[in-house]
């Protein structure tokens, strides 16, 4: 569990940067458009995912695949939501090693 001044103070960024409305964009569209990333035509960008048991949408990697173009995905034992809080160094260790492959 994260203690509750880290929480705020991550929620506090997105809100007093602005950002805090397209984070929140996902999930209004999700249930008021047509947001569905199933739907969404084919982006050919070299795409990675780390998926967190405790995330509150975990797609299937077949269906990720079809929509995206994985060139590497992760499945972590812990970490949720606020991955990049409560497992900071396994998120950090697989982004490093996505990007390592484009190193000059």
């Amino acid at each position: 569990m994260l203690p509750k001044d880290e929480l705020l103070t991550d929620v506090m960024l997105y809100w007093a940067t602005g950002a805090i409305n397209a984070s929140f964009w996902p999930y209004y569209s999700s249930r008021h458009g047509d947001w569905a990333v199933a739907n969404s035509p084919r982006t050919e960008a070299p795409t990675a995912y780390t998926s967190f048991p405790r995330e509150i949408i975990r797609p299937p990697r077949s269906m990720a695949e079809r929509v995206l173009n994985i060139q590497r995905w992760t499945t972590t034992d812990r970490g949720g939501h606020f991955a990049a809080l409560e497992q900071p160094e396994t998120l950090a260790t697989d982004i490093r090693a996505f990007f390592k492959q484009f190193r000059g």
